[in-house]
C-alpha cells in the first residue's frame, strides 16, 4: 500500500485511515457530517495526491487527444481545463478525466487513482498510431506529483495568502503556473469535485512538505479543516457528479450517463466510439442515469434495486447517501428511460421494503 507525501500528517491528526486505490488514505477526521459542513460553509483541505497525472506532448498531441477523448480539445486555450471521458471502443468509459492545455503541444491529463495503470496502457496502445512514445511524448508522472484540493467559500482567501499574484478571481476551469508558498511553477487550478468553490494545487513531491506547512499557516485564521474521502463523496453526490466505478465504468456510455455535454460531434473529431454515440444521441438509450430523493426515511446505497409503483424492477442505485445538507436520502441510478423524467414516483428497495422516492434533476443542492 502506497503513502502520499502527506500520509504522516493525517495519521498525526487522528484520521481513520483505509486502503483506497492502493493508497493509505484518510476516510474521516472528526466525522463526515462535520467535515462536509466545513467545506460547504468555510474551507477544507483534501489530500488528492493519489490521483494520476499523465503528460501528452509533441506536434501530434492535439490530434491524439481529439481521437481518445469525447470532448472537443479544439475548444481549449492555454490555461484552460476541460472535463472529458476516454471511450473504450466498446461503448463504455475507460475513465473520466481532466485535460489541461499548457500550450498547443503540451497537455496534462488528470485521471482517477484506481485507473492510472488502465488509462496509461490504453493511452500507450492508442498512441502508437500517432507516433507517441511512452516515456517521451507520453509520460506518466503520477508518482512524482503531490496534489491538495482546498475547497469551500473561504478557500481562495487562504490560498491568496500564499501567492504573489491575484488568484481569488481565477475563472472556473482555468489554471495558472505560479509561485505558491515560495514553490516556483506550481499549478493552481480552479477545479474541485465539491461544488463549493476553491482550487487544486499541484507540486513536485519534494515540495509537498513546504506547501503543507504554508497552507495550514495561511488557513489558521479561517478555520481550515482536514477533510477525508468520506465527505468528498457526500459533497460530490450532492452536486450530482459521477464517481467512476459507481456511476460510470467500462459498461456505461457517456450518453447513458448524462454526459452528452462532454461528447462533442464536431467536424474533424473522429474519436473512439463516435458512430455509436451519434446513434445513441439520435435514437436514444435503453437506460439513463438519473437523480432521486427519498420521500420517506431511509438511506439508499449502491446496488439497491429501484422499482416502479407495481414493484417491478426498473434499475439500480449507483450512488446514495443521507445528504448532510438537505437531511434527506439522495442518490443516483440507472433507470429505464420512461422513468427518468423529473417528478416520476419510484421506490428504492431497502431491506426488502420499497421506500418512496422521486426522480429529481441534479444537482440536488440548488445554488
Amino acid at each position: 500500500m502506497k503513502n502520499t507525501p502527506f500520509t504522516h500528517h493525517h495519521i498525526e491528526a487522528g484520521a481513520r485511515m483505509a486502503e483506497f486505490a492502493g493508497y493509505n488514505m484518510p476516510i474521516e477526521f472528526t466525522g463526515i457530517n462535520s467535515e462536509h459542513a466545513a467545506v460547504r460553509e468555510g474551507a477544507g483541505v483534501f489530500d488528492v495526491s493519489h490521483m494520476g497525472e499523465i503528460w501528452v506532448k509533441g506536434p501530434r498531441a492535439f490530434d491524439f487527444l481529439q481521437h481518445v477523448t469525447t470532448n472537443d480539445v479544439g475548444a481549449l486555450y492555454d490555461g484552460r481545463i476541460q472535463y472529458s471521458a476516454l471511450p473504450n471502443g466498446r461503448g463504455g468509459i475507460v475513465d473520466d478525466i481532466l485535460v489541461y492545455r499548457i500550450d498547443a503541444q503540451t497537455y496534462l491529463l488528470v485521471v482517477n487513482a484506481a485507473n492510472i495503470e488502465k488509462d496509461w496502457n490504453h493511452l500507450c496502445a492508442e498512441g502508437k498510431a500517432f507516433g507517441l512514445t511512452p516515456g517521451k511524448e507520453l509520460y506518466n508522472a503520477s508518482d512524482e506529483i503531490a496534489q491538495l484540493a482546498v475547497q469551500g467559500p473561504l478557500a481562495m482567501k487562504i490560498v491568496q495568502k500564499m501567492c504573489k499574484v491575484p488568484v481569488e478571481e481565477l475563472k472556473y476551469y482555468t489554471f495558472i503556473k505560479t509561485e505558491i508558498a515560495g514553490i516556483p511553477d506550481a499549478i493552481l487550478s480552479a477545479t474541485g469535485y465539491t461544488g463549493a468553490g476553491g482550487c487544486e494545487i499541484y507540486v513536485a513531491n519534494e515540495d509537498a512538505e513546504k506547501l503543507w506547512k504554508a497552507l495550514w499557516k495561511a488557513g489558521e485564521e479561517y478555520g481550515l479543516r482536514n477533510i477525508g474521502l468520506g465527505a468528498r463523496d457526500t459533497l460530490r453526490l450532492e452536486m450530482g457528479f459521477c464517481l467512476y466505478g459507481n456511476d460510470i465504468d467500462d459498461t456505461t456510455s457517456p450518453i447513458e450517463a448524462g454526459l452528452g455535454w462532454i461528447t462533442k460531434m464536431v467536424d474533424g473529431k473522429d474519436f473512439i466510439d463516435r458512430p455509436l454515440m451519434e446513434r445513441q444521441k439520435a435514437e436514444g438509450v435503453g437506460r439513463k442515469l438519473t437523480g432521486f430523493e427519498l420521500t420517506e426515511r431511509g438511506i439508499p446505497r449502491h446496488g439497491y434495486k429501484l422499482v416502479n409503483s407495481a414493484g417491478e424492477e426498473i434499475g439500480h442505485v449507483t450512488s446514495g447517501t443521507m445528504s448532510p445538507t438537505l437531511k434527506v436520502g439522495i442518490g443516483m441510478g440507472y433507470v429505464k428511460p420512461e422513468y427518468a423524467a423529473p417528478g416520476t414516483e419510484i421506490a428504492v428497495v431497502i431491506r426488502e421494503r420499497p421506500i418512496g422516492a422521486r426522480i429529481v434533476k441534479t444537482p440536488f443542492l440548488k445554488k
